[in-house]
């Protein structure tokens, strides 16, 4: 499994590796890996902060991360609702969109 290319390698790897390398060992290794949070606590703000600044890119990722990460489908959609408040309809309306293609792609 140590041999098998990270999500980093290869989304960019080919092109930047140094930065895939910087994901892989401080973004993920160091940081979502301090105690002081749980990886689901992570992955809750991560998913917030990607809808509300509009990071459609890596909000299917991280959306599917908080999935394995034990964030249910209801708390994701609720999270996306709550923050139609916060950070626009437009944004939460594409979030959604984004979450369903999620979903679904985890039931095929």
């Amino acid at each position: 499994m140590a041999d098998e290319p990270t999500a980093a390698r290869k989304a960019f790897g080919d092109i930047a590796p140094a930065l895939a390398d910087y994901t892989d060992k401080v973004l993920f290794g160091d940081v979502w890996q301090r105690p002081g949070l749980s990886p689901r606590d992570r992955s809750l703000i991560t998913v917030a902060s990607l809808v509300a600044l509009y990071r459609t890119n890596e909000l299917p990722f991280h959306i599917g991360n908080a999935l394995d990460n034990g964030v249910t489908r209801d708390e994701l959609i609720e999270l996306i609702t709550h923050l139609a408040f916060y950070a626009g309809w437009p944004t939460a309306n594409t979030a959604v969109s984004i979450a369903r293609r999620v979903f679904d792609d985890r039931e095929a």
